[in-house]
Order: structure tokens, then C-alpha cells, then sequence
């Protein structure tokens, strides 16, 4: 039996996830094919084998025709924004409320009629689904209110989307993880600040055992929506490394944070011993 280990001790994102299961092994070539089965269009895939703090993993990013923050691709709603006015969010990016918005339904349109198989259709969409119930409960809106600007979701969709496109290429029968770990404080965006973990991964805490403590010494967000709702629909159990398992092959996937320690995600490949 084939266990993923995921050793959160500096959060977790979609990036990361990726970046870590390539740098495990998984074929960056058949991961693009897979992934070209969604049948859309306007990224281009970035992975890199680098060193960080003498340590080598896997950068990945998707790369899109603006640059929009991870996980800044939800607004508000139509209900509340009526103005059509310029509107900036915490990385900068300027977009008119006249721009292209996918609500859950539309991206859950795309994922349905793409040539992703069953698993992969199934996983994102619970994952986009898990966001999108914290972000309507956070800002107290209806779930068909909530959505993405049309480059937040591309960025969001390839993200999750490749992340369970890498799991199943991994071929794990199980995913079991440590504690996560997040940063402390508050960090600035377009309407203040706002408090670590951010909103919408905490409300993604509730009902559930997902274990987290806090960095005081790190003063930004470490796990994001798109990272929590991953760990949320795909890991097994939260425990230490079970004894009976052999680890056979370790990743890192790189975050994109400047923190004082390695901003990174380590996995194992386990098998059970015989």
C-alpha cells in the first residue's frame, strides 16, 4: 500500500502541492498532457528544479496574461459591487466590475465538460466547492453569489485541477499528513487587514479535525484557501508518520513567501512495511 505523507511545517498551497509531487516524481510532460484535457486555454506551466537555503525542490507556477495573487481570484458579489468602477486587490491588480466573473456553476461547467477523468472531476470540484462555502459564510452571501474574475479562476482552476491530476498520476492509495502549519498576525489587502489564517481558511476549520498551529516568528499567511481545501478533500488522517510505514522517496515544493524559514512543503512517498 502506497501512502503520501505531506509534512505541512510551512503551509500548503496549490503550487506547493504540485511542485511537491513533481519534484516526488511525477512526469512534468504527462502531468501538461493530462492537463491540456481541460480544454482551456491562456497559461502557460513554469516548474523548475532549484535550491532554496541549499535544499533542492520544485518551483511551479502558472503563468497567466496578468499576474493575480493566489487565492485572490474571489470577490465579493454582484449584489453588493452594482459600481462598475476600477477595483484593486491586495497584490495590486486593477480590474473593472465590468470584467468576465465565473460563479461556481461556471467552472464547475468547465471541469464537467472536459476530458479530465471521474477522480479528478470529482476532487476539484469538491475543493472549489469547499472555498466557495467559506467565502459565501465569511462575507454572508449566497453560494451563487460567490465568484472568481475570469483570470483568478484560470489560475485557481489549473491549480486544483493539476493537483489531483498529479495525485492520481502518483497512484497513492492513501494521504496522511502532520499538523499544518500557518503564519500569525494580519496581512494587508484592498480593505484592510485581515487576520492569519486568513477568513476563509479558518471557516474551512469548521466541523472538522484539521489541526493547525501558528508561527509567531512568520508574519503572513503560509496556508491558503485553494491549499486548505486540497488537505480538507484529500487527507486520510493527521498523525505523525504511522510505524509501520517505509519511507521510500522525499519532494519539496516551493511557496513563493519570504519568510526566515524554508517556505516549502515536503512530502513522502511511503510503503508498508513488509
Amino acid at each position: 500500500m502506497r501512502t503520501l505523507y505531506l509534512d505541512a511545517f510551512s503551509g500548503i498551497s496549490g503550487d506547493m502541492f504540485i511542485g511537491a509531487l513533481l519534484d516526488l516524481g511525477v512526469d512534468f510532460k504527462q502531468f501538461e498532457t493530462e492537463l491540456a484535457k481541460l480544454n482551456v486555454t491562456g497559461y502557460h506551466l513554469h516548474a523548475q528544479r532549484i535550491a532554496k537555503s541549499s535544499i533542492y525542490g520544485t518551483d511551479f507556477d502558472v503563468h497567466l496574461p496578468e499576474t493575480v495573487h493566489k487565492d485572490e481570484g474571489f470577490i465579493e458579489t454582484t449584489s453588493t459591487h452594482h459600481h462598475d468602477h476600477p477595483h484593486q486587490h491586495a497584490d495590486g491588480h486593477t480590474h473593472s466590475h465590468g470584467d468576465e466573473v465565473r460563479h461556481l456553476k461556471d467552472i464547475e461547467a468547465i471541469i464537467d465538460h472536459s476530458d479530465l477523468s471521474d477522480y479528478v472531476k470529482t476532487n476539484a470540484k469538491q475543493v472549489f466547492t469547499e472555498i466557495a462555502k467559506s467565502e459565501a459564510v465569511v462575507h454572508e452571501l449566497p453560494l451563487s453569489d460567490v465568484h472568481f474574475h475570469e483570470v483568478g479562476a484560470l489560475d485557481s482552476i489549473v491549480d486544483i485541477v493539476g493537483a489531483f491530476i498529479a495525485l492520481e498520476l502518483l497512484a497513492v492509495d492513501q494521504v496522511y499528513s502532520s499538523e499544518l502549519t500557518d503564519g500569525s498576525g494580519f496581512i494587508k489587502v484592498a480593505h484592510g487587514m485581515m487576520p492569519v489564517p486568513v477568513p476563509a481558511v479558518m471557516q474551512m476549520r469548521v466541523g472538522s479535525a484539521i489541526p493547525i498551529k501558528q508561527n509567531p516568528e512568520i508574519h503572513t499567511e503560509l496556508i491558503t484557501p485553494t491549499g486548505m481545501g486540497i488537505v480538507k478533500t484529500v487527507v486520510d488522517q493527521f498523525c505523525p508518520i504511522p510505524d509501520n510505514q517505509t519511507i521510500t522517496k522525499v519532494g519539496y515544493g516551493f511557496g513563493n513567501r519570504e519568510t526566515p524559514k524554508l517556505n516549502a512543503l515536503r512530502v513522502m512517498l511511503c510503503e508498508k512495511k513488509n
